[in-house]
């Protein structure tokens, strides 16, 4: 049985990549014509940004160089080229590689997207096990109100709060300092509170749908210990939308969120990429959205496998006895 599910497997990752393909075809194509619709010429931003004046001779030049002179064809065929081999070409401010750029941003978004994850796992799930187990309970109410307050808070309300309170009275955390994991600790609050919530009213909803179904009552009268039933059947069946909204969540955060790198002046992949569009450093954008496509649909793949994993019943690939 083994192999043949690892065959399926197989089947279905290869074509679900195949799928991928024209998808990552057309956003590239969508991104490269947004830039060439946008209002500025890029020949112009350049030479600006190196403080040279904006005559026609220069303007021509410089189109030459950057080989905006030849048909509109020949320029998406040749950047997407150079886009395949990593090549994003040169930032328009700075006048340094693209992806140099990128990844000097990316760690400090990666490393607080890693400290919000845990802290959505550790909290939403438990709270929202629990909150179905018992339910009704004085527990349940409390978890309904963290539900109420997480999704009603704005994350830079609650980021400003946190540092008022944390840092500024009491001086538990420093405000820019990012030397240690604890300084990691307030962002990661204020990017996790709202997910928190909203998986644990999601897992909560998820187990009571599950724990009414006719399966729990064959299982118990089988005579199967509680424990064993809500592992092995009940919170599988239950995860599944909690992995779908993780998932995406998780394709957000890696992308960087805005607010909370601008309440806590972190240098993040978010907050670079709103500088560069007032910027109007084209590659750079053109990068940033390329990149976070890729981790979309790469994010959303590991989602169907994991499906295939919590729910035997989703195959997806060629079935076989």
């Amino acid at each position: 049985m083994k192999p043949v599910l690892k065959h399926i497997t197989q089947h279905y990752v290869f074509r679900r990549v195949l799928q991928l393909v024209p998808v990552l075809f057309g956003i590239s194509l969508v991104t490269f014509l947004l830039i060439q619709l946008m209002p500025s010429d890029p020949a112009t931003v350049v030479l600006r940004s190196t403080n040279v004046p904006a005559t026609p001779e220069t303007i021509a030049a410089m189109r030459e160089k950057l080989g905006l002179d030849r048909p509109l064809v020949m320029q998406y065929l040749s950047w997407l080229w150079r886009v395949l081999h990593l090549d994003f070409g040169r930032s328009f401010v700075t006048n340094e590689p693209v992806l140099q750029s990128v990844m000097h941003y990316a760690p400090t978004t990666l490393m607080l997207t890693i400290c919000a994850a845990a802290l959505i796992l550790v909290i939403g799930l438990p709270v929202g096990i629990l909150a179905a187990l018992y339910r009704d309970s004085l527990f349940d109410q409390a978890s309904r109100v963290f539900a109420y307050v997480g999704t009603a808070m704005p994350n830079f309300w609650l980021g400003f709060l946190l540092l008022y309170l944390f840092s500024y009275r009491l001086g538990w955390f420093s405000v820019t300092s990012r030397g240690s994991i604890t300084d990691w600790i307030l962002p990661a609050i204020t990017l996790a509170w709202t997910p928190a919530a909203i998986y644990a009213r999601l897992l909560r909803s998820s187990m009571l749908d599950s724990l009414s179904q006719n399966y729990v009552l064959y299982a118990r009268a089988r005579g199967l210990l509680e424990r064993l039933i809500i592992s092995r059947y009940v919170l599988k069946n239950a995860l599944l939308p909690v992995v779908t909204v993780f998932g995406l969540s998780l394709a957000q955060l890696l992308s960087g969120t805005v607010i909370v790198e601008s309440v806590f002046a972190l240098p993040g992949l978010g907050r670079f990429a709103v500088e560069s569009i007032l910027n109007r450093d084209y590659p750079v954008v053109q990068c940033y959205v390329c990149l976070t496509a890729v981790l979309f649909v790469c994010i959303n793949l590991l989602i169907d496998l994991t499906y295939s994993y919590l729910d035997p019943r989703i195959r997806l690939g060629r079935q076989e006895d």
